[in-house]
């Protein structure tokens, strides 16, 4: 009971952050599908509304595979590890858009992995699994890459090609992937430790 009372705090911190987003965003288009095109831009709208949709299936008791759980977790884990290292400080935010930028940003990535450690079920991981779970970036990257060419807009810097070029984009998304199939790989390995030790 209390791993789906917690998984509904996840999902419902999740969702304020989007819906906060929302508004911000919307005081600024008018427009309801101009809002939701712009905001669906981003990795880390994508992301934590698969947390919120993920964590909102926990709380109500609806089965989620340990794989679907690790890949959530895994992806916004990278959330907050480029919004730390590339992306904070990068714009200037005040009212509800700083607060969804906290909650998208910094809570959500915090929130998940320690829910992951409290409550998910361990050793349900295997070696395959970081690669699975990579296949949602770089399925987000071309589409990333497409929108941005197309509306001379990028998601984020490190991805623009009119400034940066193609090959040094394609060098910052290898690198990438590289360190989120590691961390995948950390996660896998912390799955079955931990696993061990419930055992002793």
């Amino acid at each position: 009971m209390m791993a789906r009372i917690a998984a509904g705090i996840v999902a419902l911190t999740a969702l304020a952050g989007l819906a906060i987003q929302y508004e911000a965003t919307f005081a600024q288009t008018g427009s309801v599908a101009g809002t939701l095109w712009i905001l669906l831009r981003f990795f880390t709208i994508l992301t934590n509304g698969a947390v919120a949709l993920t964590f909102a299936a926990v709380a109500l008791g609806r089965p989620v595979t340990p794989r679907w759980i690790g890949g959530v977790l895994l992806a916004i884990l990278l959330v907050g590890i480029i919004y730390g290292l590339l992306l904070r400080g990068l714009l200037s935010l005040s009212g509800g858009a700083l607060l969804a930028d906290m909650l998208l940003h910094k809570v959500t990535p915090l929130l998940v992995p320690l829910w992951w450690l409290a409550f998910a079920p361990k050793r349900r991981l295997g070696r395959r699994d970081p690669f699975i779970w990579a296949l949602f970036p770089a399925l987000y990257l071309p589409y990333a890459l497409l929108r941005g060419v197309t509306e001379g807009i990028y998601a984020y810097p490190f991805i623009n090609v009119a400034k940066l070029g193609m090959e040094q984009v394609l060098v910052n998304a290898l690198l990438i992937a590289i360190g989120f199939v590691i961390a995948g790989s950390g996660l896998v390995w912390i799955d079955r430790r931990l696993a061990e030790k419930r055992n002793i």
